[in-house]
């Protein structure tokens, strides 16, 4: 069932905003959907971007003629994509392609253990039976639940911004709350109730690293990616996802967005008749109205002058902040043969690891990780002869990564790849770059070196997360992973529609 409530946007031709200047500080997917939005309300829109490309934490690396997306690698919830495009009258495909993968993703299991997830509900059922008696039964009850759980939250609590208690009291909301008061115990609990296995209860919530969330402590509400995984499926976007930012880039173009990169702000001030911007080289912008698309904690005590602030330091330094990462780009000779394009290299007991990620934060002894090998499906991010991958470790946001602790790790997660995988790359490395926790940091402004944001725990989500109107500064909006409805690129894609929302209501 596709969600089709109608967005508080206006319809194409209709320019609310005609006159007005925005300032968009940060082209990730957050800023590059609002200015899209805000553009097409008559808006004259200026993308300002701290660093040589858009797309924020969405980035590429290129070199030696390897391509490798930097951070997102997963193209999931392709009806948000749709639903984006369709806004203006244009589709997906328009942009890019899509392809769709199988197996979805495989997994390794440290025990010895491995499964493919196959993109074949049959054989997905034949693995589920293989580990416990029933559960192809329970995975469809499951899966029923989930999509039903999908559509609810899509239509009511996602497109829908409610940032005030009196935005929930509401006939739809009521009708839904049965469905929400059951869900606000946690993901593991909720998941025990179907599957008696762990396996099969990691395998239902192995999308938490994408909610910068643990089992534990993310809310059962998020149930609902069982949807997004099982039944919308696993697709590679041509170009990787930097192909996706091409294609949005190109869209705000067409709308007439202004873009200038390299360019990183470091003051935002109000003034008597709009603000005042100025960039760490001196540039000044006179926008109307700013929205940002920074990290929101950067913002606030970085960017604004103390009197304009909505936050202190103790707000944010209280908050549970998604995990950071630590990152191993690198080309490679040869293949890399039994990966996949998506991997899980899976202890059978993760618990330890989020422990060191929310509770005693520590480079993990034991760990869960990502392998990203897109040459596997597209021949043209690596040199013939050639395979790329990146290996995808979450850590503890804020933990020392200095470069003797990441090159100890890097031989750690080699040797740990090649005894559960069968895949021993040392010999055959000619290109390789590292990413993490210092480097979030620097790069995005990321509070603590936090590589999504805010996690998604009960008491952060919803209206409990950072609002799209700044409370202190009149004219100042927010967009992104910090913000409703949350974390990952079809959630800031919304975000930046919800934020172009309120400003054409405010403004318009």
């Amino acid at each position: 069932m596709a969600i089709t409530r109608e967005s508080d946007l206006p319809a194409a031709g209709a320019e609310p905003l005609a006159g007005r200047s925005v300032a968009v500080v940060g082209g990730g997917f957050g800023g590059l959907s609002a200015a899209c939005y805000l553009a097409q309300a008559g808006a004259d829109v200026e993308i300002i971007e701290k660093n040589d490309q858009l797309g924020g934490r969405a980035s590429r690396l290129e070199r030696d003629g390897f391509r490798f997306d930097m951070g997102p690698s997963w193209y999931l919830m392709p009806d948000v994509f749709e639903r984006f495009f369709g806004h203006f009258d244009r589709e997906p495909s328009d942009y890019y392609g899509l392809e769709r993968l199988d197996p979805h993703y495989r997994i390794f299991w440290k025990d010895g253990d491995r499964a493919d997830v196959a993109d074949d509900r049959a054989a997905v059922h034949e693995l589920f039976e293989s580990y416990e008696d029933g559960a192809a039964a329970k995975l469809e009850e499951y899966l029923d639940t989930s999509e039903e759980h999908y559509e609810t939250a899509m239509e009511h609590f996602v497109y829908e911004d409610r940032p005030r208690l009196r935005d929930w009291v509401d006939p739809a909301v009521m009708r839904a709350a049965p469905i929400g008061l059951t869900l606000l115990r946690s993901m593991q609990e909720y998941v025990e109730g179907y599957f008696d296995h762990p396996k099969l209860q990691q395998i239902m919530q192995y999308t938490l690293v994408f909610l910068g969330g643990a089992p534990h402590n993310t809310p059962a509400m998020y149930n609902i990616m069982a949807h997004v995984d099982f039944n919308m499926g696993v697709f590679y976007p041509e170009n990787g996802l930097g192909g996706v930012v091409d294609g949005v880039a190109e869209l705000a173009g067409e709308l007439g967005v202004e873009t200038t990169l390299d360019t990183e702000v470091a003051e935002i001030t109000r003034r008597r008749e709009g603000f005042h911007v100025e960039s760490a080289d001196g540039r000044v912008f006179r926008p109307d109205l700013v929205v940002s698309d920074a990290d929101y904690a950067h913002t606030e005590r970085e960017l604004l002058p103390a009197h304009e602030r909505q936050y202190d330091d103790g707000y944010w330094s209280k908050k549970t902040y998604a995990p950071s990462a630590y990152l191993l780009y690198m080309g490679v000779e040869g293949d890399v043969d039994p990966l996949a394009h998506h991997t899980l290299v899976l202890p059978t007991e993760w618990d330890q690891h989020f422990e060191q990620i929310f509770d005693d934060p520590a480079w993990p002894d034991d760990p869960a990780y990502y392998v990203c090998v897109p040459s596997q499906t597209d021949d043209t991010v690596a040199p013939e002869g050639h395979s790329n991958l990146f290996v995808l470790v979450p850590l503890a946001p804020g933990l020392d990564d200095s470069e003797q602790r990441r090159q100890q790790y890097r031989e750690f997660v080699l040797d740990d790849l090649a005894e559960n995988t069968g895949v021993d790359l040392r010999d055959r490395i000619v290109l390789e770059e590292s990413f993490s926790v210092s480097d979030f940091a620097a790069r995005y402004n990321a509070y603590d070196g936090t590589a999504l944001g805010l996690a998604h725990t009960l008491r952060q989500t919803a209206l409990l997360r950072p609002g799209h109107r700044s409370s202190a500064v009149d004219g100042l909006y927010y967009t992104g992973g910090f913000t409703t409805p949350g974390i990952g690129v079809p959630m800031c894609l919304i975000s930046g529609q919800q934020a172009a929302e309120a400003v054409i209501e405010d403004r318009g």
